[in-house]
């Protein structure tokens, strides 16, 4: 279930309306006045969810889910599960964004509250300068101090002795001691979870959230989105620098290392220890090893093990790397020593 403190449960909905406001069609009527409380992934589902299956890739986790229904497309219907209710549609992901839609939703700060709502705690010794929000729910600890115009959304944890900058902005989030967050970073906002419908491009709810371990520093205008249903999680110690993108539902391990300007993308692991160099960027879904080093620019659309460098992009490892950039600089040079005289030259010289 999505965490109480930041999303409200619209439901229960019986299956058989939650079907008709999807564009699905129940497979079994029957089941039609099943109750559905939230939405889940195959893995993480109840007899109280509805998940999705549209990728074969994902057979297992469709034939040993314990989800009370399914979108699923007709020509899966034979590997769902018995007692997994059947929700028949050519867009199953669209459909479960919907659902998604249909019960859940993020609480709010309503306009007409006070600035630091009547139902957040703030502790006596923490300092919240002027134009600060602080939402219905949200908690602050005891010596923290919270800059200009920063924005704590509704149910937000922060722990002790923080530091959060000017124009901040936290959602979504549980954050621990001693730990600093730049002017305008953005913790907590929506990852980018898209799919198609016959409406075109729609946005996936994204329902987790963001975890942020003890003495941990989040640089100027970096972002941090949070998990679509896992949580995304930094680890203890771990230096952020300005201008960084990390996507929903990675998990940095404790003690690493990012430098300006780079993107992990979604779902990616890092060990514990891993040193990223400006401007690397991440493919999805990738493993980083304890202690690896990622060059600065490279490209890295593979698993990294653990403390090896890779440089590049595409990244591969430095030595081969190294190897590579040889072999080409005496191609070139034999090239350039077999021209005959006043042909054009690869050094810029007259041709």
């Amino acid at each position: 279930m999505p965490d109480a403190r930041f999303y409200e449960a619209l439901g229960p909905v019986p299956l058989a309306e939650l079907a008709r406001a999807c564009g699905a069609e129940l497979a079994d009527s029957s089941a039609g006045e099943l109750p559905i409380v939230q939405v889940a992934p195959l893995a993480h589902a109840d007899a109280g969810s509805v998940s999705f299956f549209a990728d074969r890739r994902y057979r297992a986790a469709l034939t040993s889910t314990g989800a009370g229904a399914c979108f699923i497309p007709p020509e899966h219907l034979e590997l769902a599960p018995e007692g997994c209710a059947k929700l028949v549609t050519r867009e199953p992901h669209a459909a479960f964004a919907r659902a998604a839609k249909h019960l859940h939703r993020a609480i709010r700060h309503r306009a007409e509250s006070a600035a630091v709502h009547e139902s957040a705690t703030v502790h006596p010794d923490a300092t919240l300068a002027p134009g600060v929000i602080v939402g219905p729910g949200a908690s602050i600890g005891g010596g923290t101090v919270v800059r200009a115009n920063a924005v704590i959304g509704p149910g937000v944890t922060i722990g002790r002795d923080c530091r959060i900058g000017a124009n901040a902005t936290i959602l979504f989030a549980i954050i621990g001691d001693r730990v600093r967050i730049l002017s305008g970073a953005v913790i907590g906002e929506a990852g980018f979870g898209v799919t198609t419908g016959k409406e075109g491009v729609i946005d996936v709810p994204q329902l987790g959230r963001v975890l942020i371990e003890d003495e941990v520093t989040v640089g100027a205008n970096t972002t941090v989105d949070r998990g679509a249903w896992d949580d995304t999680v930094i680890g203890a110690h771990t230096k952020i620098d300005n201008l960084v993108q990390i996507a929903h539902n990675v998990r940095l391990g404790r003690n690493c290392m990012l430098a300006a300007h780079t993107g992990i993308s979604g779902s990616v692991v890092v060990g514990d220890g891993a040193v990223f160099g400006g401007r690397a960027g991440i493919a999805d879904h990738l493993e980083i090893g304890a202690g690896a080093r990622i060059a600065a620019a490279a490209g890295v659309m593979k698993d990294v093990p653990p403390g090896e460098m890779w440089v590049g992009s595409p990244a591969r490892p430095i030595r081969r790397f190294m190897r590579e950039t040889a072999w080409l600089a005496r191609a070139a040079q034999k090239r350039d020593e077999g021209r005959e005289p006043g042909e054009g030259r690869d050094d810029g010289g007259d041709r």
